[in-house]
């Protein structure tokens, strides 16, 4: 039965408008004057949709129209029922406001992908919506709309990099997953890494049971794969077997292990009451100026406390190389390198984002969540490193025009 539309009052839209325009409301929210131009606007559009549809059919199937069915539509100004206009042959398939479609996207999802983004749970974003747009929308259509994060997800993972980064950090974050009825742990492995251009960039985050040498070698072999043909500095934490990997696929990387995690883990077998006199007897090896004095000072280190803590300077002794590597560098360099803090820092931002979490529903759940919270950290990555044209004169010193070939 075709429905009667009523005449569209502009006279009271125009009063409307003047009130609250005065008053200072915001005539687009819900129960604003220009609300309901929405509603009038998209009905128009899908019914010039069919009267195309309708044109460019054969004369001979005598489609035409018939009447309208009714539906509500969730958008940024509210529920709105809308009358969608059908066929007799039921083939139109309208492009603005499709079949089954109960969102409209273009003005609530993008918003719920961000709210999203910023850690925010479903049942947060449900009610927000509800408040801001007057729009009740279900934890499973919450769902199925962030859900259309995955492909971009899969296209950021498998995109091509550069041939080249100056320096890379590769670290690697604990979360709870459900499987199968039971919360287990995920090993989430991020790679961060620095542009020719002195710029910061996530290179890659993958998911594993748990950290481990051999997962690492296949994370390098993905970063080969996708482009990258030589890193010039890794730095990493102490994990057994881990330069390894790294040296099997780019065997001219220099590798620094990470000070701080050598230095916590160190204070872990160090009594309580010894710490503090025993971290003032250790900086002056990690704080030297040079390798040499580094060495002579962790001869007097094992001295003292050699025979206490025999486990603890056997560590430091036996990652000896991989830990000093950093003193082949000039002073800005080795800031930036002797530690794993630049990733660390990146993973902090990343928790402020996932603390509110408990187990996630599935990997790809950690990583859509993840890799948005990526997107919205990369924004701010704007500008090189300091002093970054520094840094790239004392590389091309230290490693040679011929690697740095993209950079001079």
């Amino acid at each position: 039965m075709q429905k009667k539309k009523e005449a569209f009052d502009y006279e009271a839209l125009k009063k409307k408008t003047l009130d609250q325009f005065r008053s200072g409301k915001d005539l687009f929210s819900k129960g604003g004057a220009f609300a309901p131009l929405l509603k009038e606007f998209l009905e128009a559009a899908l019914q010039a949709e069919l009267n195309d549809h309708l044109d460019n059919e054969d004369d001979e199937q005598q489609n035409r129209k018939n009447g309208y069915t009714t539906k509500q539509l969730k958008t940024a100004s509210g529920t709105i029922e809308l009358d969608t206009p059908r066929d007799r042959n039921s083939d139109f398939a309208p492009d603005i406001v499709k079949k089954r479609e109960t969102i409209l996207a273009t003005s609530l999802e993008s918003k719920i992908i961000g709210m999203y983004g910023l850690g925010m749970s479903f049942r947060d974003i449900s009610s927000h919506i509800k408040d801001m747009y007057d729009t009740d929308i279900s934890a499973s259509t919450l769902s199925s709309i962030t859900d259309k994060v995955i492909p971009l997800v899969k296209e950021w993972q498998a995109r091509p990099l550069d041939s080249l980064y100056c320096m890379v950090w590769l670290d690697a974050m604990h979360y709870k997953v459900k499987e199968d009825g039971r919360v287990t742990t995920r090993c989430v492995y991020n790679i961060l890494g620095i542009t020719t251009e002195g710029r910061k960039e996530v290179l890659g985050m993958y998911i594993s049971e748990s950290e481990g040498a051999n997962f690492w070698l296949s994370v390098l072999t993905d970063l080969q794969n996708r482009g990258v043909e030589d890193m010039l500095i890794a730095s990493i934490d102490n994990l057994k077997g881990f330069a390894e990997a790294i040296a099997t696929v780019f065997p001219k990387t220099d590798i620094q292990s990470c000070v701080v995690h050598q230095i916590r883990n160190s204070l872990k077998y160090v009594a309580s009451k010894d710490q503090k006199e025993f971290m003032r007897d250790l900086k002056p090896v990690y704080q030297a100026t040079s390798k040499d004095l580094a060495q002579l000072n962790l001869e007097k280190l094992e001295e003292k406390w050699g025979k206490k803590y025999p486990v603890v300077i056997s560590s430091w002794q036996r990652n000896w190389d991989k830990l000093t590597t950093y003193f082949k560098y000039p002073a800005e360099i080795r800031k930036v390198v002797y530690t794993t803090n630049t990733i660390e820092g990146y993973h902090r931002q990343i928790r402020k984002v996932t603390k509110t979490k408990g187990a996630f529903t599935s990997d790809m759940a950690l990583l859509k969540l993840m890799y948005l919270a990526t997107k919205n950290i990369e924004k701010k990555w704007t500008m090189p490193l300091q002093n970054w044209s520094i840094t790239v004169s004392q590389l091309s010193i230290i490693f040679g025009e011929q690697r740095l070939k993209l950079i001079i």
